[in-house]
C-alpha cells in the first residue's frame, strides 16, 4: 500500500458489540488521526456494532450468508458493497466470517487475534493459552491472508498471565491491550501507509 489519501478511507466489518469499532470511531474524530470510517458492514442484523455506526452517522450495510445461494455469492456481494466505498483499508473488528482470496487481493485487510501468533490460533486463544500454562500471552495485529490467524504480523502486545486468572479475566485484559494496539497501528497505516513483502511489514510508502 502506498501512502494513502488524507484522510485514509476505511471500511470496518463487525459481527457483535463493536468495542474495537467504537475505539476507532473515537480516534478518527480527531483530524490528526488521519482516518475516515466511510462505512461499517456486518454479517448480522440488529447488533450493537451497527448501532454504534448509526449513532456516529456512518453508513452501514448487512450481508447475511443465509440470504445467498452459497458462500461465494455472499463473498462477492460483500466485496462489491465494500468496493462501493472505495476504501484504502478494511478493518475486521470482531468480524466472525472468513473472506475469500479474491476479497483479500482487492483490499488491504487487517485483523486482531487475542494471542501472540503463531501460538494459539483460532477461536479460543485466551483459553488455549491459559490451559497451556504460559506466563505471557497477548494480542497480534496482522494482515489477513487465506489462513486462520496466519497473516504477516504488523504488531504484537504482551499481556502477563496472573496466577488467579480465569479465561474471562485474562481475555478482558487482552482486549484492552488489543484495542489500544489496533488504534495506534491503524492510525499509523492511515498516516504513513504500509508495505508488505512476504512476512515483512513496514510502515511508510
Amino acid at each position: 500500500m502506498s501512502k494513502p489519501r488524507t484522510p485514509a478511507r476505511a471500511v470496518v466489518l463487525v459481527s457483535g458489540s463493536g468495542t474495537n469499532l467504537q475505539a476507532l470511531i473515537d480516534a478518527s474524530a480527531d483530524e490528526s488521526y488521519g482516518l475516515q470510517i466511510v462505512a461499517v458492514g456486518a454479517d448480522r442484523d440488529g447488533i450493537e456494532g451497527l448501532a454504534r455506526a448509526d449513532r456516529a452517522g456512518i453508513p452501514t450495510f448487512v450481508k447475511q450468508v443465509k440470504h445467498f445461494a452459497d458462500r461465494d455469492a455472499w463473498d462477492t456481494s460483500l466485496r462489491r458493497a465494500v468496493e462501493g466505498f472505495e476504501p484504502d483499508l478494511v478493518v475486521l473488528a470482531g468480524f466472525m466470517k472468513l473472506v475469500s482470496p479474491a476479497f483479500l487481493e482487492r483490499f488491504l485487510t487487517v485483523n486482531t487475534h487475542p494471542a501472540l501468533s503463531p501460538s494459539f490460533p483460532g477461536m479460543h486463544g485466551p483459553a488455549d493459552a491459559l490451559a497451556y500454562g504460559v506466563k505471557v500471552t497477548g494480542a497480534t495485529l496482522f494482515v489477513v491472508d487465506a489462513g486462520v490467524d496466519t497473516g504477516a504480523i504488523i504488531d504484537q502486545v504482551v499481556v502477563r498471565v496472573e496466577p488467579d486468572d480465569d479465561v474471562e479475566t485474562l481475555h478482558e485484559r487482552i482486549k484492552v491491550a488489543e484495542r489500544a494496539m489496533l488504534v495506534d497501528n491503524v492510525g499509523r497505516i492511515a498516516r504513513e501507509g504500509i508495505s508488505v513483502t512476504g512476512r515483512d511489514v513496514r510502515f511508510g510508502a
